[in-house]
């Protein structure tokens, strides 16, 4: 195909694909659907799945699937040529979806499905699925008169706009600073591989000296390890005002704030369109909570419990800084690096130390045989062996096959950070399982999945003419873990309806569930000690520094989870109960929650809400309590492992039950349902607060 972007048949082609294929392909995906759309529409058969479904799902992934690379690459190989074409496009895709939303033919055409006798003859996964379109039709203005879904769709456009500018501002801003520091007592403290990254920055600048950024591999470690206090407290009121109207370096036109008023008010103009109060209510309708009271009941609930280890925490951080460090008040650029000073001292260990024992090569396959044992598949590199193409050259690929050797699921890993990849980490689907061709004649193809997994670690450095390995902190091997976790959920599904398969489907605060459960493994020593290899001197983990990291495990772990409990409180009441446009600001909610729940208040200068992506920008809007609510449900499922560790928690036969009714089921029943079938009765609390040293009684 001379176009890229609209080759079906296998992986997608990055090394191809150019800005100028993505309009035309886009334009002929759109054309090409609204035929199909139209064929179905004015078909006046009963509608049934094949004649009725079918055609709009195969349609409807090829636009999904070619999208879908262009996002992707827009997310990690970003340019301002790419960034334009992609915000050209954006809203002739929102428009699409938004008008299909909308279709009243369509809409009763899947009420006569819902109500034929056919319903009663699928599979759970199809009648999921219809139910699941009734509800989002519902949602998406279907049953709206006519004069109001113009303005209704209209909401929907602009607001696929303002987030997209929201995060190309915080990327902008982002990229906008960089501190160049020539003086080595400013340094002082900073681990000797981010100083030569640093170093490297500056001479690719043609600058002397380090240059440091808001990166996290370049500013993480400056808040954590730089002595010199005016050097973090510098970098961190730069990274703490991103995107504001306090962000000088960036300019006052990627300030978020007008940005964020303008999304909150639409979402409340849209909300009561659907007759609903506020925009919480429209989130939740597709999610395990029932009410936004239920969900802040359950916060504030798990606040109470939090805040007594919070203040203990935070009284230990005072101590110290007063008592050894000659700070006897501590400032929010202060924490990281007291926190770390303290471990040190409590622990007898540092997060750099802990660092040397895992380098990436090891980490990968000592996580790829956790799950080789628990559900019975193996992971290989595939980069060479299929000739797949990737959009940069740090990008792995690899094949999972079952144990019969049968292909079921294939991943690309992109690790490091770079000015042109968003921040965070996080996992996207490429290609979902489904059952492909004509089932009628007896053909049983399955399409293969494939996902996308994204992080920002550092990348390999040269230090003294030797090379060193990607080296990963013991937190981000459990980021790595976490988002591994949703691409088995992705990948490992037996599935085969689109609608369902993997995590289409899944209640949006329970999909993080099979991604925090891998994060449990990480401080399992049968699993570590497989896992690490001291990049000096080959050794694995010590036991002793294993035991003294077990120790720290719950350390400050009140400080956060509350600040976790901050966030989402924050989240469920700008979409709950507060007014834009009102008497209140939104910085002065925020005020108020931390008042209400924090034990730490960071200054008046803090501009979190302009960098909080995940709910203006990353699909968590009154739903940022989602990372608290289904980690009650990975910590009980994860307990199921505990109690049945008569040969350590790596137990294939628990494994093989997890991944028959949790992962394999995809959204195919509830997730209640699914966890339930695991766990055999409803979710507790108790396995959370026991997993964070936090007294159950």
């Amino acid at each position: 195909m001379s176009n890229p972007l609209l080759d079906f048949s296998g992986l997608p082609r990055f090394a191809e694909i150019k800005n100028e294929h993505i309009s035309p392909a886009i334009e002929m995906l759109l054309k090409e659907n609204r035929t199909v759309i139209e064929k179905v529409r004015i078909d006046n058969r009963v509608p049934t799945w094949q004649i009725f479904v079918q055609p709009m799902v195969d349609a409807n992934e090829h636009l999904s699937r070619a999208w879908g690379q262009v996002s992707h690459l827009n997310a990690v190989m970003n340019s301002p040529q790419l960034r334009e074409i992609y915000n050209a496009n954006l809203p002739l895709i929102t428009q699409f979806y938004a008008e299909l939303s909308q279709d009243l033919v369509l809409f009763e055409k899947f009420k006569q499905l819902r109500a034929s006798a056919e319903f009663d003859h699928l599979t759970s996964a199809r009648k999921k699925i219809i139910e699941n379109e009734l509800r989002d039709f519902r949602l998406g203005g279907a049953e709206l008169p006519s004069d109001r879904k113009q303005r209704f769709m209209q909401i929907q456009e602009d607001l696929s706009k303002l987030s997209s500018e929201f995060s190309d501002n915080l990327l902008d801003a982002t990229n906008a600073y960089a501190l160049f520091i020539e003086d080595a007592e400013i340094v002082a403290g900073i681990p000797d591989d981010v100083l030569q990254t640093a170093k490297e920055q500056a001479i690719a600048d043609s600058k002397a000296g380090w240059k440091f950024t808001l990166h996290m591999p370049s500013y993480l470690p400056v808040l954590q390890y730089a002595d010199n206090r005016n050097f973090r407290e510098q970098m961190y009121r730069a990274y703490a005002t991103r995107a504001s109207e306090l962000d000088h370096q960036a300019g006052l036109d990627k300030d978020n704030m007008p940005l964020i008023n303008k999304i909150l008010a639409l979402r409340q103009e849209a909300a009561h369109m659907l007759g609903h109060a506020n925009y919480a209510e429209v989130s939740l309708a597709t999610k395990m909570a029932t009410s936004p009271q239920q969900v802040l009941d359950f916060l504030r609930k798990l606040a109470a419990k939090a805040k007594p280890y919070a203040e203990r925490d935070l009284r230990a951080l005072q101590q110290f800084a007063a008592e050894n460090l000659n700070l006897p008040k501590l400032e929010a650029w202060d924490l990281a690096y007291v926190s770390e000073k303290l471990r040190e001292e409590r622990y007898a260990f540092s997060d750099q130390e802990v660092k040397e024992y895992f380098p990436e090569d090891k980490v990968l396959a000592g996580m790829f045989k956790l799950v080789e044992k628990l559900y019975g598949i193996h992971i290989v590199p595939a980069i060479a062996i299929r000739n797949v193409q990737c959009w940069h050259p740090d990008v792995k690929f690899f094949d999972i096959n079952d144990a019969k050797g049968q292909l079921i699921g294939q991943f690309y890993l992109d690790l490091y950070a770079r000015p042109t990849k968003r921040g965070g980490a996080w996992m996207d689907d490429a290609i979902t399982r489904r059952r492909i061709n004509n089932e009628q004649a007896g053909n049983h193809d399955i399409q293969i999945p494939v996902a996308y997994l994204t992080c920002n670690f550092s990348a390999p450095v040269t230090i003294n003419n030797r090379h060193r390995p990607a080296l990963f902190t013991h937190n981000e091997v459990i980021v790595l873990f976490h988002e591994f976790g949703h691409g088995l959920h992705h990948l490992l599904t037996q599935v085969e309806d689109l609608g369902v398969s993997g995590i289409n489907g899944v209640e949006w605060d329970a999909v993080e569930l099979p991604s925090q459960f891998m994060e449990n493994f990480c401080w399992e020593w049968d699993v570590l000690t497989g896992m690490t290899q001291h990049v000096d001197t080959g050794e694995s983990l010590p036991r002793a520094l294993f035991d003294k990291m077990i120790k720290a495990k719950n350390f400050q772990s009140g400080l956060q989870m509350l600040r976790q409990i901050e966030f989402a409180l924050f989240d469920m009441h700008i979409h709950f109960d507060f007014k834009p446009g009102g008497d209140q600001t939104v910085l002065q909610l925020l005020d108020d929650i931390r008042k209400a729940v924090a034990v730490i208040i960071p200054p008046s200068f803090n501009r979190f809400p302009n960098s909080f992506a995940h709910i203006f920008s990353g699909g968590y809007a009154a739903g940022y309590y989602s990372y608290k609510w289904a980690e009650v449900l990975s910590a009980d499922a994860y307990s199921m492992f505990e109690e049945t560790a008569s040969d350590g928690v790596v137990n294939a036969a628990t494994g093989s039950r997890f991944l028959e009714e949790i992962l394999a089921m995809g959204g195919s029943r509830s997730a209640l349902e699914s966890f339930m079938a695991f766990r055999g009765r409803e979710p507790e609390l108790d396995a959370l607060l026991r997993h964070n040293g936090m007294e159950t009684a």
